[in-house]
This record gives structure tokens, C-alpha cells and sequence, in this order.
């Protein structure tokens, strides 16, 4: 073909297309919350770190059950004249003596078999740890 021609091609229809497939939905299992806390609901304190007149202490929440938690909140007691300086991955309610820690907007589902975590300064030594921890799920 010269490079000033033309060609010219014919396309015609082979088989007919195929009906489309249809797609059936199915249903998506929902997760039941753990009431009450049941079901494994546990809290272990660790300490993080101690300078003398404050320390650092970290609270995991773990979920020893097969459903989700759906919100969780740990309740202790700080020893001694310990008082809560700073907090993060929960939001607390008091900051000495008897203290509850419930989770974060963003940390309060936690799924079956896992766990989250929350820390916290505090003025006091950390020699003593806190007392008569709990954990429930509402």
C-alpha cells in the first residue's frame, strides 16, 4: 500500500454474546457483642517505666471470648496517693483513688481473641501496683 492509499476493513458480527451473569447476594453474618463483660472480658497492668515521683503504667484489655467486645471499661484502684497525670487510648473518669478507663472512640471494638491497650503517667511510685482491676463490656 502506497503511503497516500486508503484501506479499508469489514468487521462482521461473529457469536452472539452471552447473557450476563446474575449475582446473587448473600447474607453478611453480624458480630454479637459480649454482654456485660462475659465471656473473657480481662485486664493486666504492666509497668512501663519508674522515675521515683511518677511512673508509666500500661493496661491491656483483652477479649478471651470469640465474640467481639463492642466498648470496655476497666476499673481500679491507684494505691497510695498515685493520681493519673496523663492518659491516652481511653478517656477516664477520676484521676486517683478509684479510677474507670473506658475506651476511645476509635479502640472500643475489640475483636474475639484480641486485645487493646491504654497507658498512663501518674505522680507516686509505681512500686505499687493497682488494685481490684476489672474489666466489663457493656
Amino acid at each position: 500500500m502506497p503511503p497516500h492509499g486508503t484501506v479499508v476493513y469489514r468487521v462482521s458480527g461473529g457469536a452472539s454474546p452471552s447473557a450476563t451473569p446474575t449475582v446473587t447476594p448473600t447474607a453478611t453474618p453480624t458480630a454479637t457483642p459480649t454482654p456485660g463483660g462475659q465471656d473473657g472480658c480481662t485486664a493486666t497492668y504492666r509497668l512501663a517505666g519508674d522515675w521515683g515521683s511518677g511512673f508509666q503504667g500500661e493496661v491491656t484489655v483483652r477479649n478471651t471470648g470469640s465474640a467481639p467486645l463492642n466498648g470496655w471499661a476497666v476499673k481500679m484502684t491507684l494505691p497510695g496517693g498515685q493520681t493519673i497525670t496523663n492518659l491516652w487510648n481511653g478517656v477516664n473518669t477520676g484521676t486517683g483513688g478509684t479510677v474507670t478507663v473506658r475506651n476511645a472512640p476509635y479502640n472500643g471494638t475489640v475483636a474475639g481473641n484480641g486485645s487493646a491497650t491504654f497507658g498512663f503517667t501518674a505522680d507516686g511510685s509505681g512500686s505499687a501496683a493497682p488494685t481490684g482491676m476489672t474489666c466489663t463490656s457493656p
